[in-house]
């Protein structure tokens, strides 16, 4: 089977994973203690709402409809790109605009904690590997279990209290200085605009803001992708075919690159793949630690101000790109393993 066919049939198959996610989430936050309705009239000032008004706002959101024609219109609006309006968050404005205003930031951070967690754990554990039971490989074994311990919020505030606060080398919070500006909107991403609308200082400004929460987040995936290489990496150490090469004078460094990490890589490019979606979930804490104004943090508004549509529409967001990375991570196998067929 080709590849564009496994895609296209992956991406078939993947349709009632979205659904069953889709539905689940409906229905828990149907769930929720928090009652939009009254939280929406609470937003306008109205505290004690009679009945005729409180029935008026049910309405006027959509909920005096049965369950399941709410059920089948939220499936539907979410496929349509009609993610509704914010009534507590942001009164009046659209869903879309609002999580568009704020996905590009953690994006930005998501991005560059998997670059450099992906780079610095994969060179961490293929120098652990090589140097095994020396010091070099206890020192970064010793690093990888501090960092598969550590809670991604308890990093940070430990980050904040050291380097920010005691010594003032990075910002502790925000991911700008108050007294700049947004750049002029066009992609929404904060480097890309700046650099549109000549402001180039912005982006100085903007990835010192980052360094903390990019450290921090990207301390805790690397931590696994190292553990995950260095077991890789001993175990196709110990191949025929590694004994092969060395015994046919390869040098020490090829069979390192060429025959053995690329074998190795396999089971570390699942881990990569898969920690996308715990990265999107870490920016959470991440986001609310440091304040930078993400979807992580417009997640949490959401539940606490019962807001089903844009809560809805986060959900529905994280899980395409879910099922997005696990493809292209399907994808990136074959170009590290021409034996891979896909069937």
């Amino acid at each position: 089977m080709s590849l564009l066919k496994y895609m296209i049939r992956r991406l078939i198959i993947m349709i009632p994973v979205l659904i069953g996610v889709l539905t689940l989430t409906f229905i828990l936050s149907r769930m929720m203690p928090i009652d939009p309705v009254e939280a929406r009239l609470a937003a306008a000032g109205i505290h004690n709402p009679s009945e005729a008004m409180y029935e008026q706002m049910m309405c006027r959101l959509g909920l005096c409809d049965p369950i399941i024609v709410q059920y089948f219109r939220y499936i539907g609006e979410l496929f349509t790109g009609n993610w509704g309006i914010s009534v507590n968050k942001a009164r009046g404005q659209p869903v879309w605009d609002l999580i568009l205003n704020r996905l590009p930031r953690t994006i930005d951070l998501t991005i560059f904690s998997i670059i450099i967690a992906s780079y610095v754990g994969v060179k961490a554990g293929v120098i652990s590997a090589t140097h095994r039971n020396k010091a070099t490989d206890t020192i970064v074994r010793g690093l990888s279990l501090v960092g598969v311990s550590f809670p991604v919020f308890f990093l940070g505030m430990l980050l904040q209290y050291a380097i920010a606060w005691k010594i003032p080398i990075f910002e502790p919070s925000g991911y700008k200085t108050p007294v700049y500006d947004e750049p002029n909107f066009v992609t929404g991403f904060y480097i890309i605009d700046s650099l549109i609308s000549g402001e180039w200082y912005k982006i100085g400004d903007y990835v010192w803001h980052l360094v903390l929460p990019v450290s921090c987040l990207s301390f805790i995936y690397l931590a696994s992708f190292t553990r995950q290489t260095r077991s890789s990496m001993l175990e196709v150490l110990e191949q025929d075919y590694v004994r092969t090469a060395r015994a046919k004078g390869c040098k020490e460094k090829v069979v390192i690159h060429q025959h053995t990490l690329k074998n190795a890589l396999i089971p570390t490019v699942t881990i990569i793949g898969l920690s996308i979606a715990g990265l999107l979930g870490g920016a959470v804490l991440t986001e609310t630690t440091f304040n930078l104004d993400g979807i992580g943090t417009l997640f949490i508004d959401a539940i606490l101000l019962g807001e089903y549509w844009l809560l809805n529409a986060l959900v529905f967001l994280i899980t395409i790109i879910f099922i997005v990375a696990n493809l292209l991570t399907d994808i990136v196998y074959a170009m590290l393993d021409p034996r891979i067929r896909y069937t």
